[in-house]
Parts: C-alpha cells; structure tokens; sequence
C-alpha cells in the first residue's frame, strides 16, 4: 500500500489529501470508486471517478484511495460498484453524500474519510412518511453552534482530530446524542466522561474529538440521553476505528457512520378503498373529506397509516365497469366520485341543497351504485358551477393550481369534452382528433372556442378535488398519520395517455399476469404494455411526473404489481384469457436452439392441436354441429379453426352471434370455454415480431398437444420450460428493475412499498432489498413453497404483513370457505386439535390479528373488514359481500360500502380499546394520544341520541 505520510510530506502546501476508506465485500471482477460533482472525481461521469483498492483488514474488505484537493474545497460524492470496464453494477442509495473538510484543516495536511455503504433501507427515515409525519418532531430540532475550532496543540505525531457524525432520525424532545468508548477522551465507557454531539441538521449530530493515537484502535458506541439523566446505548456491537499509522499520518479523521443502531421501528395502520367509506355526510361512497374521520378512527386506535386503492379517475365506459380504480382514463386527474359537492361552495342555494339531501338518501344503500352516483353529483355540481364559475375560475387560487397542472389538465380536459361528444372513449373513433397534438389540442382549450365552459367545468372539478384532498392529506399529516396511496401498473388503451403518448405504449398487446394464488387462468387485465424503450429516451419522464403528482397527497404509495417493472406478462391484443401470454422482455427459445435439440415441426406445436377425440370429451354429441362452424378438418381425424374464429375475441364474437341464433343448446360460458381450451391447447407460442423465436406456454404439461408428443421431445420441452421460466432471464430482469424502478424512487420522497405476490422470479426480493423497497406478506400466500400457511413471526422487517388484501377474501370469507382447510389451519397454527368453529368468530380473529401486529415486519396493515370482525355485531353481513375484488372476474362490479359509518365507529370506544391493545401490546407505535382532536366534520354532526349507526344490510 502507498505510504501516504510520504506523499504529504513532498505535497505542496496549498493542497489537503483527502482519502476515502468504505468496507465492503465484492465479487470477482468487481472493483469500488467514488465518483462526485467536481472534476477531480469526475463530474459524475463514473468512467472518470476515483477507482479505490482493496486491502484485507481483519474479516473485512477496505476499499480505499486518495486524491489532493484545495483547501476550503467541497462536492457531493457517491460510491458505486463497477465492472472492468467501469460500468455500473450497483450504486448507492440514499441521498448524495457532502464532502466537506473539516474546520481548522492546514494546507498539506492529511484528512481520512471513513464511510459505510448506504443501502435502501438507510435512505428509508429520510423519506416523506417518516420524515414528514412519524418522526416529524425530530425534524424540527434547532441547529447547535458548533463547538470552538479544536486547536491540536499536542505534537502531531501523538495526535489526531477524530469528527464523529451519526444520524439519528427519530429523536424526543429535550434529547441529545453522545458517543462513549475505550479511549479516556470517550469517558472509559463512563456515561460522566461521554462526548456530546451537536445537531447540525438533516438528522445529523457531529463532534470533533483530539485522540491520542496510543488509544488506537477505538472501541465506541453511541447513545441517547433525556435531561442529562436516562442513558440508553445503541444496540449491537461495539463499532471499531482501525488506523494504520505506519503507512498514513492522517491529521483529521472523519467518521460517517451511518445510522444509530436502535430497536427497528414497527408501526400499523388500515386499508379501505376511498369508495368503501361511509359517512353521514357523504353521497353515496366515501369522499376526500371523509378521510378526516378515517384519520381521527385511526390515530385513537393506535394507526399510524391509512391505506387507499387508486383514486384516479376511470371515467371510461360512462356505466359501473368504471368502478375498477386500477383501469385509469388519467394518470394525473382525480376521480370525481370523491367529491364533496356540498363543500364546492359557501353559497350553495336552498333548492341545491334539497336536492343533495334527497341524493344523499337515495344514494345511502348497501353498496355503491356507481352509476346513479356520478350522475348525481356531477348534475349537482354543474348547477353550483354555473353559479360561481366566474369567481373560481378568476381566483388567485385556481390559477395557481392551473399554472402548476395544465400540462396534463388540458389534455384532460379536451379528453372529457371529446369523450363526451363523440360517445366513446375510444381516441381511435374521432376522427381528425384520433391522433393527439399540440395545435389540436390548442384549438380544444380555446377560449373563443363553443364548447370552451364544458372544458373549463373538467377544470373546475380537478381544482376543487385537489383541494379537499389536500385538506385531508395536510390533516393527516399533522395528526402523524401517513396516507398511502396505490400506483397502478397499467392504463386504460382508451385513456389520455395514450391518446397524448401514444409512443410510450405497446397498443397491439395487453397487460396480465400468469395462472397463480389468484386465477389458475392467469390474467388479462386489458391494459396495453409500455415500450420501455422510448420512455428511457427522456429518462422517464411521464412515470417522474406521475410520482411527482402523487407526492402532492400521499407521503407512501404501494407499487401495484411491482413484478411488472421486472417483467410483464404481455399478452396478444386478440386474447381474452392470460393463460397464453409471454414475458416481456425476456430471452425467447430460437429455432436454432430448438432444432440442435432436435425439436423439428414448429406448427405442430404453436398451432391449435385439435383432434376429433378432442372434440367428442368436450362436445359429445354436440361436436359435428360446432366443428362445422368453427373448425375446418385439413387432414383426417386433425381440425384447425377457421379464420373468422382462430383466436379467443373472434371467437367470443361469433358465439355470440351463433347463441343469438338459436343455434346451440348449451350454455354460452360453457361453449366459450371449451372453444377457447383448443386454442389454447398449444406448446410453443412463436413470437408475431420474430417467426424463429419461440416461447413455452404457460403449463405445457397439462395440455393435450404436450400429451401426444413422444418421450424425446417431452423432456426436451420439460427442461427448456424450466429454463426459460425459472433461469435464463435472471440477470436481464434484474437490469431491467434497477432501470426502471430508482427512476421511481427518486422521482418523489414518499415511502415505496411492492406488491410482490404471484410468481417471483429469484431476483426480484435481493433487488427490492438492495432499493429499499418494502414486501408484502399474506399469510395465506407465503412465498416458501412447503408451507400452506405463512408464518408472522418469521417475516423479515422489511414487509408489510396483512392476513388478507382487497385482491381475496377477508378473513371471515377465507375461514369459511374451506373446512379442510379450516382444520388444517387451526391444528398447525393455532395449535389445536379441537374441531375449529365454522365462523370466524371474534376470538378467531383476535388470535389472528394478534400475529401479524406481533410480526417483526416494519408494518402490519390490516384491512378495516377484518378489523370489524373483532366485534360480533359488525359480522351480521354474509361475509362474501364483503370482498372488494374477484380476481377471476375481468367485470367485477367495485361496490362494497362498509355498513357502519365513521362517526359511528369513533363512538364505538369498545372497539378502539381492544384494538389499541393489539397495537400497544405487540410493541409498535402509535401516535401520541393527545394530538387527537375530534374534526371539523365531526364536531358538525353528532351521532344522534350518541347510539351507534349500522346501515341496514337487509
């Protein structure tokens, strides 16, 4: 190693050598630099940055190396793994670190940097929900004068300047950090003789110390200590300064070291789409208001987050199927449903407000009537735009929001009004409007144009949605409560998106996922793919600003299917079903390949194998009548479909027609089901953008086409099957998250959490761990394969742990629904023997419940149905009804209202205690109890005669 005391002794004195040190372990040919803002460590061009090398020191790898600087210099710097070559393998997370030299440095003098790689889960305390609402306190601390400059008056050979600097996100009022050590300048490990830290900001506390070099090396810890009193060290082991100074003679040193150690923070809160609230001032389904008193619920129950699904509007098909919240008509504009309309004005007149009330008690049914609902509040809301849309519109405020929003609220706009006057959405049916631009788009949003008021009542509804949700997520946020909101995967094809970006979407496919948990059919959730291609031209910028509009009135979001930033399940624009689909990107199987292995007749097995025994199991009787419609026999005892009928919409259409007819006796479900099971029943799917690429359906295995092959050629596609699904696309879906999804992460501060379930290829959790990324966990989907039932207690913090999702069943639904099942669950979880109860009975939920609060996880999220389970009186539903989404069901109606509304539940001091006593009895946090102050919209409407209001579920 280069014996830096020589080099400083032959430097000139107007420079200071600045050396970097960073343990960390690497794989063969793989080397660690620094790289930085200024040019001497490369402008952050890391080809250019300053390579380190490794030395062996104890059990841990070092990577250091040094570079001379003027003095009083200063950059932001960052550490990245590279290749030979120096391209990117890896990169810290976490914000840009801050080089700057400490106070009293000399000209020729020796300063030694000592840093710990930054991981995701370090960046986490610095995000929006934590931050800004959980540790919010902490962030509003007073920076500390330092301490006079420390004057090294001992000789320079028995001296150095050590800085201490840890972070310490999380902090109570009148608390301050200390270091304590070996050496007598630490105290001897006496809490009299610790060292004092100052704040300095950002988190960060820091002291300078003069340490004698014969106290080398130094064995320290950091600590908490409240009013000079109560002393609480770090956890873990003692952390240890080794300096070598026979081959450096470092003057100063500096010590980053990272985040103090302490007990990982673990907190809950509850999950309920936006559109399944009650209240008794909502119309219909839960409002942006409403969120108030979901917030006051939460915080005197001990949650410090409440979840939502998507709130963007869907206003696609102008009927109930825009009931689905993951099927956007706009990724920036927010769905008009959660209007409050009463709160759009203050001078709302008396025949307005009649016609509210009457909304509100024809609306106040069991489940949400979507359509009746909208009608209603946007006819109440254009009669109250009428009257004061002059006011709004000319207002300081609403011009705010417009200059701030008009790059995606006039396409918006113009989108609704088009929409609206040709009767579809679909962009592709309007004409010279089919294809999006600017001057097109000028001429829609004119002022001197006819139908400029109807352009500007999409505007006024977006405004005053903006500003009842900013007034709930500001309520949230000092409350302590975090809003988490939910980023779809996918658009709707017939949306703003892609009628403005047409070049960012893949149009001819559509968007799905494989046969799992959920559907042993797979998935096709119509949305078309993203070309990711053009979108990394400009760096992402439609999914930064997405973020960016999010950020606005959430502080976490859940990342929908985050599997999809790895890969996506892409499927034919022509598919019904997702069972026949492809990843997208992913290394095909080329027909050279196939034939070295001596796999021949490639339209044997990509065409539809359909043989007459075939049609006899699924027809009987019935078969000659449907070959002869859909099938043409092009050699005996073999059938291919004819062309009007050869994929599953042609075939779907002409069924329909067919039943129309009067042409079959059976059921038009059952007939579509067998005709699509021999389309399906294919081995290869050939590749329509490339003839020689291949890819293995989904369960080759259970097709008739694998059945009949010889033994050869089965275990040749057996074993490719296995490679391309489980091996080969590793290390290309790894690349291909860590393009994709930093873009996300940096493009806001909230906290990100995936939604990992289904099929998890290898690299998808190391890479989430790597990001800092947080998992969910159901229980029963556990991610082991030889469990049927996760197990809580062995989550790993970085999750998120529920018992069920809006994607299943609740609790009560899932208990009975299986008696085995049931069995197995209570002998090999619960521990019983016993034959377990047919309901879900209260105490059945408590217990379950009870293991997931008590899970290591970072958070437990529990759905507000599961929570309601708790008390007998809220379980009088058919607990079927309340399921949020089925899956399985492309046209799942979006309906259900939970049956009591929030004033009711805040009365219900019952319910609170006994949840508040699973939160404080499992160890998490929760917010302090006295910031909790009854709404505005509380105080407003008391529960009358203070008895508890239960809607009818009859």
């Amino acid at each position: 190693m280069v014996n830096l005391g020589l080099i400083r002794g032959s430097k000139s004195s107007n420079s200071v050598i600045v050396s970097f040190k960073l343990p960390y372990y690497t794989h063969w040919g793989q080397h660690l630099l620094v790289c930085g803002s200024e040019p001497v460590l490369g402008s952050w061009n890391v080809k250019k940055g300053l390579l380190l090398k490794p030395v062996h020191q104890g059990d841990e790898l070092i990577w250091s190396g040094s570079l001379n600087v003027p003095n009083g210099f200063g950059c932001e710097y960052s550490y990245y793994v590279v290749d030979d070559g120096r391209n990117i393998l890896r990169w810290e997370a976490g914000k840009k670190r801050k080089l700057i030299l400490p106070n009293g440095v000399q000209d020729g003098e020796f300063v030694e940097l000592h840093d710990l790689w930054q991981t995701g889960s370090d960046d986490l305390p610095f995000r929006s929900a934590f931050k800004n609402v959980i540790f919010r306190g902490s962030w509003n601390l007073d920076v500390e004068k330092p301490l006079a400059e420390i004057q090294n008056q001992l000789n320079q050979e028995d001296s150095v300047i050590v800085q201490f600097r840890i972070c310490c996100p999380n902090i109570e009022e009148k608390t301050s950090i200390c270091v304590i050590g070996s050496p007598l300048e630490l105290g001897q490990w006496k809490v009299q003789g610790r060292l004092k830290l100052n704040y300095i900001g950002e988190s960060i506390w820091q002291a300078e110390c003069m340490m004698r070099k014969e106290g080398f090396p130094l064995k320290y810890r950091y600590g908490k200590y409240r009013n000079n009193e109560n002393f609480s060290m770090e956890m873990g082991p003692n952390r240890e300064l080794f300096v070598d100074f026979a081959t450096s003679q470092p003057e100063y040193i500096v010590l980053s070291d990272g985040l103090m150690r302490e007990m990982p923070w673990r907190g809950s809160g509850v999950a309920i789409p936006m559109f399944s609230i009650r209240s008794d001032a909502d119309l219909g389904v839960g409002e942006f208001l409403d969120l108030k008193l979901l917030v006051d619920w939460s915080v005197q129950s001990g949650f410090h987050l409440v979840q939502l699904l998507p709130i963007n509007d869907t206003s696609v098909h102008g009927m109930w199927w825009d009931s689905y919240p993951y099927s956007s008509l706009s990724v920036f504009a927010l769905h008009p449903l959660y209007l409050r309309v009463q709160a759009l004005s203050e001078n709302i007149t008396e025949d307005i407000k009649q016609e509210i009330q009457r909304a509100r008690v024809q609306l106040d049914g069991k489940d949400v009537d979507y359509e009746a609902t909208m009608a209603a509040k946007l006819s109440i809301a254009k009669k109250i735009y009428s009257q004061e849309k002059e006011t709004i519109l000319s207002s300081t405020s609403f011009q705010n929001f417009f200059s701030e929003n008009q790059d995606w609220l006039r396409p918006y706009a113009a989108f609704c009004f088009l929409r609206d006057f040709f009767e579809t959405s679909d962009h592709s049916q309007w004409g010279r409007f089919s294809l999006f631009s600017q001057d097109k788009l000028e001429k829609l949003v004119s002022k001197d144009s006819l139908h400029y008021d109807i352009v500007c009542f999409h505007y006024y509804i977006q405004y005053h949605l903006h500003m009842q949700l900013s007034e709930a997520s500001e309520y949230a946020r000092k409350k302590g409560v975090v809003l988490k909101g939910d980023l779809p995967i996918g658009v709707d094809r017939n949306s703003v998106d892609t009628w403005v970006y047409p070049s960012l979407f893949r149009m001819n496919t559509s968007t799905g996922a494989p046969p799992d948990y959920f559907d042993k059919n797979g998935q096709n959730w119509g949305f078309p793919t993203y070309n990711w291609e053009e979108m990394s031209k400009d760096n992402y910028a439609w999914w930064r600003a997405r973020l960016t509009q999010m950020a606005k009135y959430f502080t976490a979001y859940r990342i929908d299917h985050i599997l999809g930033f790895f890969r996506i399940w892409e499927l034919p624009d022509h598919a019904v079903t997702g069972l026949c689909g492809k990843f997208r990107p992913s290394i095909p199987l080329s027909q050279e390949e196939l034939e070295r292995e001596g796999i021949w007749d490639f339209d044997r097995l990509s065409r539809p194998y359909i043989r007459q025994k075939f049609l006899v199991e699924k027809f009987g009787a019935s078969w000659p009548i449907i070959a002869s419609n859909f099938l043409n026999e092009h050699q005996k005892d073999h059938y291919e479909f004819k062309e009007d009928c050869n994929t599953e919409k042609k075939i779907a259409s002409k069924l329909k027609s067919c039943i129309e007819r009067s042409m079959f006796l059976e059921s038009e479900a059952l007939l579509r089901s067998n005709l699509f099971d021999l389309v399906k029943n294919i081995v290869l799917i050939r590749d329509p953008e490339d003839s020689k690429s291949f890819y293995p359906r989904f369960n080759l295995e259970d097709t008739s086409s694998f059945s009949e092959l010889d033994e050869h050629s089965k275990n040749v596609l057996k074993r490719l099957y296995y490679d391309y699904y489980f091996h080969r696309q590793e290390t290309l879906w790894r690349q291909n998250a860590l393009k994709t999804l930093p873009v996300l992460l940096n493009s806001s501060d909230m906290l990100a959490c995936g939604e990992d379930l289904g099929m998890i290829p290898s690299c998808v959790h190391p890479v989430m761990q790597e990001l800092g990324l947080i998992g969910l966990r159901i229980q029963r989907m556990p991610n082991e394969p030889d469990l049927e039932f996760g197990i809580p207690s062995q989550y790993s913090y970085m999750t998120v742990c529920a018992p069920s999702c809006h994607d299943c069943s609740t609790l009560r639904a899932w208990w009975e629904e299986d008696e085995e099942r049931r069995r197995r669950y209570f002998k090999n979880v619960v521990g019983s023997d016993l034959l377990p109860p047919d309901e879900c009975t209260p105490e059945i939920v408590h217990f379950i419940l009870r293991q997931h609060f008590e899970a290591p996880s970072m958070w437990t999220i529990i759905p507000l149905q599961d929570l309601l389970a708790l008390k007998e009186e809220y379980t009088t539903r058919p607990a079927a009804e309340e399921t949020i989404n089925d899956p399985t069901n492309p046209k799942h109606y979006w309906r259900y209202r939970v049956h009591i509304t929030l004033e009711s539940l805040l009365e219900d001091k019952d319910l609170i205690t006994e949840i508040k006593g699973l939160v404080r009895g499992s160890g998490r946090s929760y917010p302090p109890l006295d910031e909790v102050e009854a709404s505005t919209d509380l105080e407003k409407q008391p529960v009358a005669n203070g008895k508890q209001k239960v809607h009818s579920v009859n």
